[in-house]
């Protein structure tokens, strides 16, 4: 029978001791010139490796192999091989398949955040940066709410507050029915400045929502226009944020209630007690209901929902990241005081000194609220709100997107609508 030439077994080579009488395989396709394949009978070569010198079929060739063909190519990156330095695990973040093109690509970033998961760095970066590159229409929103809050608090301080019975509140002498008149005038003052500061806040909360959420994509916005954009949600955002204060209201009257009452019923030693360990069950309640519907300001003005729906999109959206939400939130409210503080504790002193009680005055009896004392004040009052707005709106929009990001792939639509590739998809796509 012929044998087919031009294919040999990669095993050993057949010893020097091997029957030469016996039919051979077909010689190699590198055999001498003279020879033909078609002649019966032709025996090996005479030039062999010595035995077991073969090589693996995909091995590199041995030093013996110097006349035979040149290997292929080293494989170059891109086919699966690691890179330098990284990690040759499947699942790793530089091993694995596609190891070899570099790793995933860098997210886009077309505005002040990398479009994906952010962490607490990126999260305030993203706010100071939203500040910086948009800092015409930023400061131009929080400067103007500033200002007319404080204009309205220093009108009514002046001319409709009256806080000269606070002094009774330092006199040891002062009577039950004058204490409890002092404290109900200082409640009420305090009420009327949170309540004329919280619609400030609310109007620097939608203004400042709408030009982050811009910033995000890299897109300007002009005051007009974000006072277009958030204009129909204001009134529903106000009514979110009067929601959550009652609700928090009624959960601190709750916790404290059966104190009161058992303090009537019982005595002040056993009531005042049992209030104090509901006010402080009421407090944590009260603290991890606000974070856990914390989201729902951006939700509201982003996603253009009611009241409830925000409330529960955002109870949706901080599950299983209260911790988290939590810390950011503290963060940036720490930072954003620390930062209004150092500009507002100077001008409170400032303000002490030129009203003629002077520093020491205003320590020791909290300072005369004259005109002077209320416009000084009210100035560092309004620098300290043009820093402190932007920050804790920023955090606030941009921890809503990274929740969306997290769990429901917003960063592709983003990269949509800023009209840039997200990494993972495809041109077509």
């Amino acid at each position: 029978m012929k044998d087919t030439p031009g294919w040999a077994s990669p095993g050993s080579a057949p010893s020097e001791g091997q029957d030469q009488g016996t039919s051979q395989p077909a010689e190699p396709a590198d055999q001498p010139d003279g020879a033909t394949q078609d002649t019966p009978g032709v025996k090996w070569s005479k030039e062999q490796p010595p035995p077991a010198q073969w090589s693996a079929p995909t091995g590199r060739p041995s030093p013996t192999d110097s006349g035979r063909a040149a290997p292929p190519p080293p494989r170059g990156p891109g086919w699966g091989a690691p890179p330098p330095g990284g990690s040759g695990g499947p699942g790793g973040g530089h091993g694995g398949w596609g190891a070899g093109w570099g790793g995933p690509p860098p997210a886009a970033k077309p505005g002040v955040i990398p479009l994906r998961p952010l962490g607490v760095g990126e999260i305030l970066d993203g706010a100071v940066s939203t500040m910086r590159t948009h800092w015409r229409t930023v400061l131009g929103i929080s400067l103007t709410v500033a200002v007319l809050t404080e204009i309205v608090v220093v009108l009514l301080q002046g001319l409709v507050l009256d806080n000269s019975g606070t002094d009774v509140l330092d006199d040891p002498s002062a009577t039950l029915d004058e204490l409890t008149a002092a404290m109900g005038d200082a409640l009420l003052n305090s009420g009327v400045v949170f309540l004329v500061t919280l619609v400030g806040t609310v109007a620097a909360t939608a203004l400042l929502t709408t030009v982050t959420s811009r910033a995000v994509l890299g897109k300007p916005v002009t005051t007009g226009e974000a006072w277009r954009d958030a204009r129909p949600q204001i009134v529903k955002l106000f009514g979110l944020i009067c929601l959550l204060l009652l609700i928090t209201a009624g959960i601190v009257t709750v916790g404290a209630l059966p104190g009161f009452l058992v303090a009537l019923a019982a005595g002040s030693e056993v009531g005042a007690a049992l209030t104090v360990l509901g006010l402080i069950g009421a407090g944590v309640a009260a603290l991890w209901l606000m974070i856990r519907l914390s989201l729902a300001s951006p939700a509201l003005m982003l996603e253009k929902q009611g009241i409830v729906k925000a409330m529960s999109r955002s109870a949706k959206l901080v599950r299983g990241s209260w911790w988290r939400v939590f810390g950011i939130q503290l963060l940036a409210t720490i930072i954003a005081n620390v930062v209004a503080s150092i500009i507002v504790i100077p001008f409170t002193f400032l303000a002490a000194t030129v009203g003629g009680d002077g520093a020491s005055g205003f320590l020791n009896s909290g300072g005369d609220m004259g005109w002077t004392f209320l416009v000084i004040s009210g100035i560092g009052s309004v620098i300290g709100a043009m820093i402190t707005f932007p920050i804790t709106a920023g955090v606030t929009v941009l921890l809503y997107v990274d929740q969306r990001i997290r769990r429901e792939a917003l960063d592709l639509e983003l990269a949509r609508a800023a009209g840039v590739q997200a990494p993972g998809t495809t041109s077509g796509g």
